[in-house]
């Protein structure tokens, strides 16, 4: 393996990485708020109460990373290299992020804070957001075709603005859908 290769390696605590490519690798308590993280290449890895917030996706290769209790504050996922990019979220913060025009198929967000994220034109079809905040959350022209919201909340979604064909609400959560119209749901 070349230098820049790391397979199957646990990083804890760090405030920087190497460049390259890292494969099944573990990454706790990581502070790399705004940190140059273009080019990187993280395959089947996982960040555990990591803070990335701010930090600099361009052409990053994020294939099947898993995101536990971690901070990740205003990130533009759209500039990700898209080839193979899968990700999970699991108890984080994902404020002011953006995955605009995204392929998020069947992605999985269980209890995040998506405060003012931008899901506009991404298509979110089976994705299952279990216990999500989205106040003030952006979703335009976004597929949301079988999309689970039932435990979710604060969302504000307009059915004609985006796809929601065969999407799951909770009743509770039927005023996130009306709410453009202006009525009151008692």
């Amino acid at each position: 393996m070349a230098a820049d290769s790391f397979y199957e390696q646990l990083f804890k605590n760090e405030t920087q990485l190497e460049k390259g490519e890292y494969d099944n690798c573990t990454f706790e308590n990581c502070s790399l708020s705004h940190f140059d993280l273009s080019d990187f290449v993280f395959i089947e890895c996982t960040f555990i109460n990591c803070d990335l917030s701010l930090s600099n996706l361009s052409n990053t290769a994020l294939k099947t990373v898993s995101f536990e209790k971690c901070k990740l504050l205003g990130l533009h996922f759209e500039d990700c290299n898209k080839f193979l990019l899968a990700m999970s979220f699991s108890d984080c913060i994902l404020s002011l992020s953006s995955f605009y025009q995204l392929v998020l198929k069947k992605t999985r967000f269980s209890n995040c804070n998506l405060h003012e994220v931008d899901f506009t034109e991404a298509n979110l079809s089976a994705t299952h957001f279990s216990q999500c905040d989205f106040l003030s959350a952006i979703f335009e022209r976004t597929n949301l075709e079988k999309a689970d919201f039932s435990t979710s909340y604060n969302y504000a979604i307009r059915p004609d603005n985006n796809r929601i064909k065969g999407a799951t609400f909770s009743r509770d959560g039927l005023e996130g859908l009306l709410y453009h119209h202006q009525i009151k749901v008692l």
